[in-house]
This record gives structure tokens, sequence and C-alpha cells, in this order.
């Protein structure tokens, strides 16, 4: 069975910073993509940032300059720093990987952890 597990979510006010964490387990051959995604009170899912296994990264527009994605291929973890966030950041951020189980490649999500940004 394979898991992904967000951690570091939290309430902080405008201006301040967090760290999310998403870390991968269970039985699979490989991870190549994973990112964050998030969906605000009455919103579309949207992507965040992402990063492939080789490191190329790709940032929504909202947040370059303020998330930085990175990638612990040793441990199957992805991290997102989030810094000077504002109000609009409010949401349950999801993490999001495409792993090959059985030769077979899937997007699997976690569950999300919530994240608020106070003004």
């Amino acid at each position: 069975q394979v898991q992904l597990v967000e951690s570091g979510g939290g309430l902080v006010q405008a201006g301040g910073s967090l760290r999310l964490s998403c870390g991968a387990s269970g039985t699979f051959s490989s991870i190549a993509t994973m990112g964050w995604y998030r969906q605000g009170s009455g919103k579309q899912r949207e992507l965040v940032a992402s990063i492939s296994s080789s490191g190329f990264t790709n940032t929504a527009d909202s947040a370059k300059g303020r998330f930085t994605i990175s990638r612990d291929n040793a441990n199957n973890t992805i991290y997102l720093q989030m810094n000077s966030l504002k109000p609009e950041d409010t949401g349950v951020y999801y993490c999001r990987a495409v792993m090959t189980v059985y030769s077979t490649p899937n997007i699997y999500w976690g569950r999300g952890t919530q994240v608020t940004v106070s003004s």
C-alpha cells in the first residue's frame, strides 16, 4: 500500500513562514514528479509547485519568490518552504506524486494539511 503523508501545516500570521513536508511510504519502484497543490474554501484545487526526480521545478506565479519546493530522493520526501505568507495562501495543501507500482505509474494524493494565514 502506497501512502503520502503531509505535515507542517498550521496557523500563522501574514508575513510569517511555514515549512510543509510530504513523505512517501509503501511498496513502489520509483517516484517521478512530486508536487504541492492547494484548495481554498470554495475554490478549485490548484498547483503550487512541483519538482521532478532530477530536481526540475515548476512554481505557480502566485508563489514565485515566496515559496521554494525541494526534494530528498533518498528519503522519498518533498518540502515546501513558504515565506511571506498572505491570507490568500490559506487552504488545504495536498501532496501529489506519480509513483510506479508493479510497473504501472499512477497518481497518488495525500490527505492534506491545513494552512491558515491570518491578517
